[in-house]
């Protein structure tokens, strides 16, 4: 009977999902197991066969785990509000939901086709409102709650109400903004309630405030820093600027410390720990405050507040910069240099932050025309603005030290501002001078001669005399912006009374996304929500109602921007612990079941964007008591990329040619990427299919320079992607070799958490092991299956215990490549024992099972069992089969091996001296000499000397 991979698999496809084969309890007397992959976004081109690599490594660790008797949480679904089905609204008018459906109908179908052991009773789907409604849920807690540094967690808005009413505001130790005005309780009591709601808002979790955005007209939306690459959107490459806009935030930078010193309690890889380490940024150094001098243009006199990490340097600024976008720019800045600071202003704001961190060879800038009193000596110092000071980021002002920062010393050069030396026996004519450790201070008044660590004390010491500095921690880590201004996305629970935000009570969530005809934002710049016309909320009714009826009594206007698409992946972890329950986001009982993740498989491109997030909410739903754990992940691997070989074909510049690779020589062409499909296994372009291909309309009467009758492409390893025509769908390789075959080889490319390149070629290879392994199973006449009752040999025990053994560390390091080989060599060897003994090839089966498990199920089948294989005990290393029993000695006279012996592996070296002495072969090489020595080291060598 041959292999007939196709068969077997959607058979055992079927059964797994009629039987709810890998559906789990939220109760068990078994210890539990949570596997979990980060969620896709269902795009329309569907799955390559990159996608599924993490799946595939997270899928063999769940079915071992089951096989170690754990009661495995495996769930996958939806992060399924995104741009991509927005954009294609926009273009096409079809519904996001629409083309949404359409697309996670599609991933459904591969998925299903990898066999992969999912739990899908407990899908999740971030668009649909029975999930959002605990997305919106999360936001009004977060609402409802402040950050209390005392008690260092967050608690109920109330608290902070109650001590504003006993005591006012200025014993109270809350992360909050920072121009909160100090009021005792009298003056409390007495605000009108508008006052006293946006009071409560500088507290809040999430707040409305102006900011800095990346604002992307083309998208019509506010962009994350992640989500932009090289300045522009990654989705479409589009302009970004920066401006302010009144958003909804979270106020994450209240975790900053939590989140930095937990990394510590998370065993996830060490550079996505650095990079969230680097992300949020602490710093220990002093605040100083500067204050400008009036002048006859500006009378007044603003305070400009910096951070410093080298309160030490203070006596080295030689001017000040400030962010373009800083809001004191305006009011600072001299009738002279307007113009100019408008034109810089401007030229700024088409830059994103990323863009501007990252070039440091660009130096601009421009001066304000203002001038800053030095705390110390009351000397002048000039105001300028620069792009690599960030407003985000600190204060949004630097005190510029030259001397000692390079970035300062470079722009002091180009403008030629005077770079005052401030450390002792330092030269700085070429290059500014930052270490800490030798720094002796020089020429700054009462710091002279003091170490860096005794200066840094003295000089805040000294500014807290002078009330204009203290000492303070920073965090480079700033609130998130949570608004976007897209149609796709959670609608916020928010109506507005008087412009304050009110939340809609929760026993009414979902508020459901409204119906629109347009997707793009509104002729007067609101977003897309602007153009729904049953968008009010009825506080009677509690129902969404026509705007027309919005009267500012009972019935008030929604929020217009949408969550963004972080809003829902932050806790979709702990919702499939409970994911059918309407009552609440999740039972307690489930909750403190499975408690968290225990095994999360990613990508590593999330490090400073959905993980932090993720980490955020879970630190905020443990303050509030909702859930057991502060972490949400034990365990973390990213795995890495498949990489796909492009194609190349050659065009000669300026003509309709196309030159093979070989025949380039000296020409100069256009290399120009052509599906891989069109593409053999040797490299040669299929002319006719080229010529016909609608993508390649424009060479149909090209002429084609040929290396012997064939057109040979050139190929480079590049990342997997549709622009690149070099995806390979795991379909067709399901359909030709099966999901057993794609299963094997995507782990035996090479190790997990590395990319490597996709063959095809290579896939043969997996493929003739498995037919390899039928066979090893269908040894009667004529291939039919044949399992004997006989005992294993000695050396069918050894075989199957080493492989055992080999398997079982493999899987629990994560090295899912080299038990690839470990199989094939297994099965090698019980084919050239002629194994067919039950004992041997059931817990074979078991073995391979993680990893093929169709295979497995059908053979296991076959060997007269009913149940699934999926939940049979893994099979038990035995050290006692590798035990050699005996031990092949070389035996060598005078260095040269002569012979062979087999002896008991026990033997001592007195008993194998004798046995070598006695043998024949011996007695033939000595021919009658008595040896001067006999040299024996046990279970290792024998030689005769003399």
């Amino acid at each position: 009977m041959s292999y007939d991979f196709r068969k077997i698999e959607d058979k055992w496809q079927r059964e797994w999902a009629q039987k709810g084969t890998f559906e789990a309890k939220n109760n068990s007397d078994k210890p539990k197991y949570y596997v979990l992959d980060m969620f896709p976004y269902p795009s329309g081109a569907g799955l390559h066969v990159g996608h599924p690599l993490g799946y595939i490594a997270s899928d063999i660790y769940a079915r071992y785990k089951r096989h170690k008797g754990f009661n495995v949480l495996h769930p996958m679904g939806y992060d399924s509000f995104g741009l991509p089905a927005e954009q294609y609204a926009i273009q096409t008018g079809q519904h996001p939901a629409i083309t949404t459906a359409a697309n996670i109908e599609r991933y459904r179908e591969q998925l299903d086709k990898i066999g992969f052991s999912f739990d899908w009773s407990r899908e999740v789907r971030t668009s649909n409102p029975d999930y959002y409604k605990w997305t919106q849920w999360i936001f009004i807690q977060l609402f409802n709650s402040w950050y209390n540094q005392e008690s260092n967690k967050a608690e109920h808005i109330d608290t902070l109400v109650a001590i504003f009413e006993k005591d006012g505001n200025s014993q109270v130790k809350a992360v909050c903004d920072e121009d909160v005005i100090p009021f005792t309780a009298e003056q409390w009591e007495d605000f009108p309630n508008k006052k006293k709601q946006e009071i409560l808002l500088q507290y809040r979790m999430t707040y409305l405030a102006e900011t800095e955005v990346n604002w992307c007209p083309a998208l019509g939306t506010v962009l994350a820093n992640d989500e932009i690459v090289n300045g522009v959107s990654e989705r479409g490459g589009h302009t970004v600027i920066r401006k302010k806009m009144t958003q909804w935030s979270m106020r994450i930078s209240a975790y900053a410390q939590r989140l930095l010193d937990d990394l510590q309690k998370i065993d996830w890889p060490q550079p996505l720990k650095d990079s969230q380490t680097n992300w949020i940024g602490r710093s220990e150094g002093a605040s100083v405050t500067f204050h400008t001098i009036p002048s006859g243009d500006v009378k007044e006199s603003f305070p400009i507040e910096v951070f410093t990490t080298r309160p030490d340097t203070i006596f080295g600024a030689s001017f000040m910069t400030l962010a373009p976008e800083h809001e004191l720019v305006s009011q600072i800045t001299t009738p002279e240099q307007e113009e100019e600071v408008a034109a810089y202003v401007e030229a700024t704001a088409k830059r994103s932050e990323r863009d501007r961190m990252a070039d440091v060879k660009t130096i601009s800038g421009a001066f304000t025309g203002a001038y800053a009193a030095h705390p110390f000596t009351k000397e002048p110092i000039p105001v300028w603005i620069g792009d690599y000071v960030l407003a985000g980021y600190g204060t949004g002002a630097v005190m510029s030290v030259p001397c000692g920062d390079q970035r300062d010393y470079d722009f002091a050069k180009h403008f030629k501002i005077p770079i005052p030396n401030i450390f002792e026996g330092v030269d700085i004519s070429e290059e500014a001078f930052a270490d800490k450790e030798k720094t002796v201070i020089a020429n700054s008044d009462f710091l002279n001669g003091l170490p860096y660590k005794k200066a840094v004390k003295l000089a805040i010491y000294e500014l807290e005399k002078l009330k204009q500095g203290k000492g303070k921690i920073n965090y480079r880590l700033r609130d998130a912006v949570f608004s976007r201004q897209r149609y796709w996305g959670e609608p916020f629970p928010v109506y507005y009374v008087e412009g304050m935000p009110q939340m809609i009570d929760s026993k009414y969530l979902p508020l459901q996304l409204p119906e629109v005809e347009k997707y793009l934002p509104t002729e007067t710049g609101e977003p897309p929500l602007g153009n729904a016309t049953t968008w009010a909320w009825n506080t009677v009714e509690h129902t969404v109602v026509s705007n027309k009826m919005i009267d500012d009594r009972t019935v008030f206007p929604l929020e217009l921007n949408t969550m963004p698409g972080w809003a829902g992946s932050s806790f979709y972890f702990n919702r499939y612990m409970d994911s059918t329950n309407e009552q609440e986001i999740f039972s307690q009982d489930a909750i403190n079941y499975w408690q968290d993740v225990d095994l999360y498989i990613g990508g590593s491109e999330h490090a400073t964007g959905h993980l932090l997030y993720a980490r955020f909410w879970q630190k905020f739903l443990f303050d509030k008591g909702i859930v057991p754990k502060d972490e949400f992940a034990k365990k973390l691997i990213n795995q890495g990329m498949i990489t796909g070989t492009s194609a190349f074909i050659y065009r000669v510049e300026g003509e309709n040619t196309l030159v093979s690779k070989n025949l380039i020589g000296n020409t100069s062409v256009q290399p120009l990427h052509v599906d891989v499909s069109l593409v053999n296994p040797s490299d040669e372009l299929d002319l006719e299919r080229f010529r016909e291909h609608p993508l390649y309309a424009e060479f149909k009467d090209a002429k084609f320079l040929l290396e012997d009758g064939a057109y040979v492409v050139g190929r480079e390893v590049e990342k997997m992607s549709k622009s690149k025509y070099n995806v390979v769908s795991p379909d067709s390789i399901c359909e030709d070799y099966g999901a057993d075959s794609l299963r094997l080889y995507e782990m035996f490319l090479g190790p997990l958490e590395q990319s490597k390149p996709w063959n095809t070629a290579g896939i043969t290879g997996v493929h003739s092991f498995l037919k390899k392994m039928w066979r090893l199973y269908h040894t009667g006449e004529e291939g039919v299956f044949h399992v004997t009752d006989d005992d294993a040999t000695a050396e069918n025990l050894k075989t199957l215990h080493k492989t055992i053994k080999k398997v079982e560390e493999d899987i629990e390091n994560f090295s899912f490549n080299t038990s690839v080989s470990s199989f094939m060599i297994c099965v090698n060897e019980l084919s050239s024992q002629k194994c067919s003994s039950r004992s041997i090839l059931e817990p074979l089966a078991i073995l391979v099972s993680p990893y093929a498990p169709h295979i497995a199920e059908e053979l296991w089948s076959k060997l007269g069992h009913t149940a699934s294989i999926a939940t049979v005990a893994f099979p038990t290393y035995e050290e006692k089969y590798l035990v050699e029993s005996s031990k092949e000695y070389p035996i060598s006279f005078n260095g040269k091996m002569r012979f062979k012996m087999e002896l008991p592996a026990d033997m001592s070296a007195a008993d194998i001296e004798s046995a070598v002495m006695a043998h024949e072969k011996t007695q033939e090489q000595l021919q009658g000499r008595t040896p001067k020595k006999v040299i024996v080291v046990p279970g290792k060598i024998v030689n005769v000397v003399g």
